[in-house]
C-alpha cells in the first residue's frame, strides 16, 4: 500500500485521539498524538516553573526536546510520559501555549518530521489545515457540548481524578475559544475535511465510517 497520511481534527473531548488510534493500527500506520506533544511541554513549563506567557523560553524549550510517540503515551528527552501530561492542570497550561506562535512553529516542525514520508493518523487542531496539508484523508471531527463534556468526565474519573461537571464544562468551552480565536493556525475546518459529528456515534462506527473513507479514496487513486 502507498503511504497515506490522514489529518483528524476537532475540538476538545470530540473522540479525535481515541478514534485516530485505532485508525491507524487498521492502516498499519503511525499514530502521532499532536496534543500530546503541547501537553509534555506544557507538563514541563509547569514543572520548571515557567511563566506560561514567556513566549521566548518556552520557544527554547521546545526547541531542546526529543519527542518519541509510543502506544502509551510520549517519550520527550528520553523521559516517558503517560497519565501526568493528562491532569486539568497540564492541559490548561497546554491550552494556554498552544496560542503563541513561535511555539506552534517548533512543534509543527517536530510533527513534519515525525510524520517523515511513512502512513501517519495525525489527530489535533490544525493538522489538515497546516500541518499536512496535503494529507489524503482529512476528517473534521465534532460533538455537542453537552456529549464533549460528558467524555471528559468518564475520562478524568478512569483516571482516579474527582473533576466537577460545571467546572469542565467552562474549561471545554474556555479551550474552544483558545483553539478557534489564536492569531496562528487556529481551529477551522479545513475546505477539504469530512465533517463527522460523533454526538450520537459509536467509536467503532466513527473509526469503520474513517476505514471506509481511506479504501475508498485508496481505491480511487489506485
Amino acid at each position: 500500500m502507498l503511504p497515506i497520511q490522514v489529518a483528524i481534527d476537532g475540538p476538545a473531548g470530540a473522540g479525535k485521539s481515541t478514534v485516530a488510534k485505532l485508525v491507524a493500527k487498521q492502516l498499519g500506520a503511525k499514530y502521532i498524538d499532536t496534543g500530546a506533544m503541547y501537553r509534555a511541554v506544557g507538563w514541563l513549563v509547569l514543572n520548571e516553573h515557567i511563566d506560561p506567557s514567556d513566549e521566548e523560553r518556552i520557544v527554547h524549550l521546545a526547541e531542546s526536546l526529543r519527542f518519541s510517540l509510543t502506544d502509551s503515551g510520549i517519550q520527550v528527552n528520553g523521559y516517558h510520559l503517560t497519565n501526568e501530561i493528562r491532569m486539568e492542570k497540564v492541559s490548561a497550561i497546554a491550552s494556554a501555549i498552544a496560542t503563541l506562535g513561535g511555539v506552534r512553529e517548533v512543534l509543527v516542525d517536530k510533527q513534519r518530521q515525525l510524520a517523515g514520508e511513512q502512513s501517519v493518523v495525525m489527530d489535533g487542531r490544525d493538522v489538515g489545515t497546516h500541518v499536512l496539508p496535503n494529507a489524503n484523508i482529512k476528517i473534521f471531527l465534532t460533538a455537542s457540548i453537552d456529549k464533549r463534556v460528558e467524555r471528559r468526565y468518564h475520562e478524568l474519573k478512569k483516571k482516579g481524578e474527582s473533576p466537577s461537571l460545571e467546572s469542565l464544562r467552562k474549561e471545554v468551552i474556555r479551550r474552544d475559544h483558545n483553539d478557534k480565536n489564536r492569531q496562528f493556525a487556529p481551529l477551522c475546518r479545513a475546505a477539504d475535511a469530512i465533517l463527522l459529528d460523533t454526538t450520537e456515534m459509536t467509536t467503532k462506527q466513527v473509526v469503520n465510517q474513517i476505514i471506509q473513507l481511506c479504501r475508498t479514496k485508496l481505491g480511487g487513486e489506485e
